[in-house]
């Protein structure tokens, strides 16, 4: 089996984006029984199981379909779908996306003519259901592949790219794991979102050889229910576990020391700043904001003491961003104050209410 791809389902059967999704990959130009699509329902309370089910039975040379008896978030499913993967290579995409026909032979092709051991590609920002090219964001970039050393290494870690946006030879997720040994791996942290954060380092440092493709053939639906544009308490938590989780993957992993710099910033931004600036506008209502982004400042201080020192927080970092969290790691109070008054008045100049 040369490639499998795993698909985490939850609650995607409205209005057709599930289908939408599957559709692509059924359809994919790779050679049949080459490949094999894995998609996990992770207890859905709508027909999603269902729906995959008639995916199973009308392809059933390449469509399998697996049932999660309880959420467990998309690490979870992601974890049941990788216990029984055959495939050299091993890809991802998520139930609300789609990619073009030829998406998974050009990566693959890419792979082959090169040698790598991952390849990526561009991805569209699109609010419709179409092949339309809409917003082209670039994944990654020619300076980060090749034969890898230190420095592709460094600027890697700093871009990683979205995980979907890739394949990976197996060993660099599974190792020498025999597929179907387990009902379920240990491979993503379950329960939580912001999963692939918390892995994605490691892999990046496991590949030898990375490629990349300057062609959008992701399409990353848009959408208001999408995580990333979900704020809540529990998103904001999440996100945080993800970030302690990027330190204790590179402790465990042997490569906090060689790449402190990037470890440092890496978890500054998902820990600290995406954090803090997520949880204060008002509009989020965020439970207990002023205690909770208090207790945020101080982990980040514990954890991280000379953070703002780091070069990239000071390449990279808005000079906005650093100004108020400058005032963070001064005096909580004035912070919280400051920012509150500042956006008050921000809103009165624009005509909003606060």
């Amino acid at each position: 089996m040369k490639l499998s791809v795993v698909v985490p389902v939850y609650n995607m059967a409205d209005g057709g984006r599930l289908e939408y999704c599957l559709d692509s990959l059924v359809s994919q130009s790779l050679e049949p029984g080459s490949y094999e699509i894995i998609a996990v329902d992770d207890c859905s309370t709508d027909n999603s199981y269902e729906i995959l089910q008639k995916y199973q039975e009308k392809y059933p040379d390449r469509f399998i379909a697996l049932h999660s008896s309880i959420n467990l978030h998309q690490g979870g499913a992601k974890n049941i779908g990788l216990a029984i993967a055959k495939g050299e290579w091993i890809g991802f995409i998520d139930a609300d996306d789609w990619v073009v026909p030829d998406y998974y032979e050009k990566l693959l092709k890419k792979a082959a003519e090169t040698g790598a051991d991952m390849v990526g590609c561009d991805y569209n920002l699109t609010y419709e259901h179409s092949f339309k090219v809409g917003e082209v964001v670039h994944n990654n970039n020619f300076e980060q592949t090749g034969v890898m050393d230190k420095d592709k290494y460094k600027k890697l870690l700093i871009e990683t790219g979205s995980l979907v946006v890739k394949v990976y030879k197996r060993e660099l997720i599974l190792g020498d794991y025999q597929p179907g040994t387990k009902d379920k791996l240990s491979v993503f942290p379950e329960n939580i979102f912001y999963e692939d954060n918390a892995v994605s380092n490691t892999w990046m440092i496991r590949s030898k050889h990375f490629e990349y493709i300057q062609e959008p053939m992701y399409y990353y639906y848009q959408h208001n229910a999408s995580t990333v544009h979900s704020i809540s308490k529990k998103n904001l938590e999440d996100r945080m576990v993800a970030g302690r989780m990027i330190v204790s993957e590179a402790k465990e992993n042997g490569y906090y020391e060689d790449y402190l710099p990037e470890i440092e910033f890496k978890y500054t931004v998902l820990f600290y700043i995406n954090t803090l600036f997520s949880a204060m506008p008002k509009r989020f209502k965020v439970k207990d904001c002023y205690n909770f982004s208090k207790a945020l400042g101080k982990e980040m201080k514990n954890t991280f003491p000379d953070f703002q020192s780091n070069p990239y927080y000071i390449e990279k970092i808005h000079p906005e961003e650093k100004k108020l969290i400058g005032f963070q790691m001064k005096s909580h109070l004035f912070f919280y104050v400051y920012y509150r008054l500042l956006w008050f008045y921000r809103d009165l100049r624009s005509g909003k209410k606060s």
